[in-house]
């Protein structure tokens, strides 16, 4: 008898054995655990190509205690997929992305345009047997989200949501209507994501901060309740990424939260509380997951101007993950779960019971920038949530396992669509041909569809109880028309269901059905979730929310306070401001959570609820509680308990400085009379420069107490310090003092922004005067001072010295280098070049001063000038032969300083321009490096776009923006430099095609030393 068994079989077979014998006989336990030894065994004998086949899609998987990881599909049955959901009969829809990107990726597309699968398994061996394409067409580009509902389907893809229907059953869409329109972020990962059913019979919805709009199929703006337009804008109602909840029918468009960077999947449970998971900008390590307070804002962006987290201010955050959320600034909702670096996509709540225990009623999230599916429990911690990590399934040796989607089937179950890449998305995508669909349960379960009889109204609200999400909404839509007939199960649920939950999904449906008899128990009932849920049905079913929340008002626990406190947001009954009182009595002094509930409550109201607050605690300040909620008030009312707190001596100062910043969040005479007051000339000095850093500069321009002070501050001030003021203040008088810093600044980029500040003064005289003079070496530090500004003046005066024949031939040589170093001054040297107006003996200092132009054809057509023998750029070399060699470690650290830390930081050392890479190895494997460096433009980083500014003196800026607000525009530049331009000196802004990381880095460096490099950067992971 001969075997058929193939090497790879042997060879585990053989690892198998010599590890303990058969596999008989092992418990669950046991087998999994030999079984994940066996597989990590078997790499050492696979080549990187054998270990990206289907077949070997398991072999680093490793599932948490007690579940099992199969495969339910795998290429060439799918690819590239984005989105997922399973429909009642446990088909698995899949949105592709094979067209993502080709602009920037570089990558085929086809034109028949991406698609929409149908995965089905037929024989109930838990793997997809049939594929059916329920759609394809040339306007699908790369669709982030879907929610199947029976023929029915949401499909998101920015600018666009549209709904598809299959009207003749027979598995392929044949409708197409617009639903939502003018979604900005076309083909952008920060665009319109996926649509959620919610239990309330509503569908809950998200975009990132690419999605700015919201219009209706016609073109119109939609409108939020207040009667507002839904825009994202800098100073306006709504900024950054939004949630958001509509009717079945897409009316009556509810924002829930904003100022959110890139939310990409909403979770809706039963009770109706909504969670969703947040990006930060790379690098940062401050990706978290939120619990979202209806009305919140989420503080990516600085509220009052829409400047960018990095942007300084009054009691900033000392720990970048908290700063890069504005956690200190009165306004900004907690987050419930900092998780670090990563790159979260699909979330849910999972209500099942054929998971653990650990898993069940908690958070399932995506992280494929850490190759996993986590779940994070929750506990109640006053009016929010604590939680925690536990992982579920995690690939613990393959580095392109993106999970980006999870799925609750029919059975319980949980399926994970993986995107299978070197990278993440962020524009990149180094894999066409692959993509996975896994299924997690416990073992040996089949995968199995439950059938239910819709049309009766126990099989009804039987389904109405199932985990999966398109049973839920097949059941609603009977249950509603069921009417009365179905009452009598509900209620039987409703009353005697030993599961909340389950009692919650029977409630909404009664609520929406009978309204006030169930909401009335329910405002009474002695679970505060089922309180909490009653009168969230009351606000949507037009219940009588004050009488609710006179009833609730003094309940024991502290959510059902909170959703009072919501409940009374943007109501003007008499009564509203006295409840509020009463609410805001129970503050603790300690609970975030509350205290920004009780600010979304009074949001256009607090004169009127401060005034009735006061009524009852006429010296506030006393309690911390009442300090906390001076302090998040906004009204001149709160502005002198403010001004005293601010002020108050027994208080160590770092203490009080959330109080000075919390006068940014006021506005009006009342506050600028306070900070005035501050200025008597008999305060310390740091309170005066306090109390002028928080008055609005055109106040500071038109008042003579507030000026003089200025002055008399300016006069104490040194180095940075001073440039901070004076650059916000702009006082002309002021132009010899910042010459003399620009002259001798403590380091190059404090000479820069002060030579340019000066400049934007109209102080290129002073300048002058000094290249004018006969003192040389002040010359020489005018011309390094001028190098990187890039304005008109500054080139005209490099270049004034540059080709004068009066200056001696060293000056001459530096301010000729000097010019082409920004990115104007690039532009300025090949037309001298071309114009052959720089004498031969200073091309060479030429063509030194733009070798490290961002802009590789400026540094090689600046070359051919130089009259001798150029070499022509390397090709570049292949992406599989460098993979193929190993790198050293060693030599990677030196080449990183010596190449790449000029614009990028590792463990805070390097420059701060470009992302930060302390844990590019935990995100990226060594495929995806080598791209970043040989095709740096094909993923540039969100939020690391190069821009070209042009001033309206006709000087051009090149770098990154940094932050950006209706005054002041922060760029960044290469070197970790940065300037400050006013938005009232720039022309135009334009985004560069191109990376600001230049191209070409192979051709000083051998192929061993890129591996030497990438080596190193792999090495980089989270501790």
């Amino acid at each position: 008898m001969t075997s058929s068994v193939s090497p790879r079989r042997a060879v585990r077979l053989g690892l198998a054995l010599a590890l303990g014998g058969s596999l008989l006989g092992l418990t669950a336990t046991r087998q999994t655990g030999l079984v994940h030894t066996v597989n990590i065994l078997l790499d050492s004998v696979l080549t990187d190509a054998q270990k990206r086949l289907p077949e070997n899609a398991l072999r680093t998987l490793r599932a948490a205690d007690g579940l099992e990881v199969t495969t339910f599909a795998t290429e060439p049955m799918l690819q590239n997929p984005t989105n997922m959901d399973i429909d009642e009969r446990g088909r698995v829809w899949i949105t592709e992305a094979y067209n993502y990107r080709p602009a920037i990726t570089g990558n085929p597309t086809t034109a028949a345009g991406d698609r929409i699968l149908i995965l089905e398994d037929t024989n109930g061996d838990g793997k997809a047997d049939i594929r059916k394409v329920w759609y394809q067409g040339p306007e699908l580009n790369a669709p982030l989200g879907i929610f199947v509902m029976g023929r029915k389907a949401i499909v998101s893809q920015s600018p666009y949501v549209w709904l598809f229907e299959d009207t003749d059953g027979d598995d392929k869409a044949d409708k197409k209507t617009v639903i939502f329109q003018g979604i900005e972020g076309d083909q952008h990962d920060h665009g319109m994501h996926t649509f959620v059913f919610g239990p309330d019979g509503k569908l809950y919805f998200n975009f990132g901060n690419e999605g700015k709009q919201l219009l209706d199929a016609s073109g119109a703006p939609v409108k939020d309740p207040d009667g507002d337009p839904i825009v994202a804008t800098n100073k306006g109602k709504y900024k950054q990424g939004m949630v958001f909840r509509c009717d079945p029918d897409f009316k009556n468009v509810e924002v829930l939260a904003n100022n959110f960077r890139n939310p990409f999947e909403v979770a809706v449970d039963s009770y109706g509380t909504v969670w969703q998971s947040d990006n930060d900008d790379d690098g940062n390590k401050g990706v978290r997951i939120n619990y979202v307070l209806e009305g919140g804002n989420y503080g990516y962006k600085d509220e009052m101007t829409g400047a960018n987290w990095s942007a300084k201010r009054t009691n900033i955050e000392p720990e970048i993950p908290r700063r890069h959320w504005h956690l200190n600034d009165p306004g900004v909702v907690p987050n419930l779960l900092q998780t670090g670096s990563g790159s979260p996509t699909g979330l849910l709540v999972y209500e099942g019971n054929l998971l653990p225990e650990v898993y069940r009623n908690e958070l399932l999230h995506c992280e494929p920038g850490h190759n996993v599916v986590r779940s994070y429990p929750a506990k109640k911690a006053g009016a929010g949530y604590s939680a925690s990590i536990e992982n579920l399934l995690k690939n613990e040796g393959d580095s392109w396992f993106r999970p980006a989607d999870v799925c609750v089937a029919p059975d319980g179950s949980i399926l994970v669509a993986d995107w299978y890449d070197p990278g993440v998305g962020g524009h990149q995508a180094g894999d066409q041909t692959r993509g996975r669909v896994y299924r997690v349960a416990p073992p040996k379960r089949p995968y199995t569809a439950p059938s239910y009889t819709y049309a009766d109204p126990e099989g009804a609200v039987l389904a109405l109880m199932s985990p999966n999400m398109s049973v839920r909404f097949k059941a609603w839509n009977a249950l509603t028309s069921l009417g009365d007939k179905a009452v009598p199960v509900l209620e039987r649920y409703w009353r005697t269901s030993q599961n909340p939950r389950s009692r919650a999904r029977a409630f909404w449906v009664l609520a929406k059905l009978k309204g006030r008899p169930y909401i009335d128990e329910a405002i009474k009932d002695t679970n505060p979730d089922i309180r909490v849920t009653g009168l969230r049905a009351a606000r949507q079913t037009g219940g009588d929310v004050i009488g609710y929340v006179r009833q609730l008002a003094n309940d024991p626990a502290p959510e059902v306070r909170r959703e009072c406190l919501i409940a009374l947001r943007h109501r003007t009954e008499p009564e509203a401001a006295e409840l509020w009182t009463t609410l805001a009595a129970a503050y603790d002094g300690q609970d975030r959570w509350y205290l920004e509930a009780l600010g979304i409550s009074a949001d256009r109201q607090w004169d009127s609820f401060f005034a009735a607050y006061l009524r009852k605690n006429a010296d506030p300040i006393a309690s911390a509680a009442g300090r906390d909620i001076v302090w998040r008030a906004r009204t001149d009312a709160a502005v002198p308990f403010l001004a005293r707190l601010a002020t108050d001596e027994s208080t160590d100062l770092n203490s009080r400085l959330r109080y000075f910043r919390a006068f940014d969040f006021q506005s009006g005479k009342a506050k600028s009379e306070a900070l005035v007051k501050m200025l008597d000339g008999k305060s310390a000095p740091q309170i005066n420069r306090l109390a002028l850093l928080h008055l609005d500069q055109a106040f500071v321009g038109s008042n003579p107490v507030a000026k003089t002070a200025l002055k008399k501050m300016l006069a104490g001030l040194e180095g940075s310090e001073y440039l901070e003021m004076e650059s916000r203040y702009g006082l002309p008088e002021e132009n010899p003092k910042l010459l003399k810093l620009a002259l001798s600044p403590p380091d190059d980029n404090l000479g820069r922004n002060a030579m340019s500040q000066l400049l934007q003064q109209k102080g290129s005289g002073l300048v002058q005067n000094v290249l004018n003079g006969k003192d040389e070496n002040q010359i020489r530090k005018a011309l390094n001072a001028l190098r990187f500004v890039g304005m008109k003046e500054s080139l005209e005066l490099l270049q004034s010295v540059a080709l004068d024949k009066k200056y001696t031939k060293s000056v001459r040589q530096l301010a000729t280098r000097n010019l082409g170093q920004s990115f104007a001054g690039e532009d300025r040297i090949l037309a001298l070049l071309r114009e052959g107006k720089i004498d031969k003996d200073y091309i060479p200092y030429a063509v030194q001063g733009v070798a490290n132009a961002w802009r590789k054809a400026i540094s090689k057509e600046a070359t051919t000038y130089l009259g001798g023998a150029t070499v022509a750029g390397k090709p570049l070399p292949k992406v599989e032969d460098l993979v193929a060699l190993r790198g050293d470690v060693k030599n990677g650290v030196k080449l990183f300083a010596q190449n790449c830390a000029i614009c990028h930081q590792v463990n805070g050392q390097g420059a701060d321009f470009g992302p930060k890479l302390s844990e590019i190895g935990s995100k990226l494997p060594k495929e995806a490096q080598y791209m970043a460096i040989l095709y740096p433009s094909a993923g540039i980083s969100f939020g690391f776009e190069g821009w070209e500014i042009q001033m309206k003196d006709g000087s051009t800026v090149v770098g990154i923006v940094s932050s950006k607000t209706e005054t002041d525009v922060d760029v960044r530049f290469p070197g970790g430099g940065s300037q400050r331009l006013k938005t009232s000196q720039i022309k135009s802004m334009k985004q560069q095609a191109d990376s600001m990381m230049p191209a070409g880095l192979h051709e000083n460096m051998s192929n061993q030393d890129l591996a030497d490099l990438v080596e190193y950067l792999v090495s980089l992971k989270k501790k």
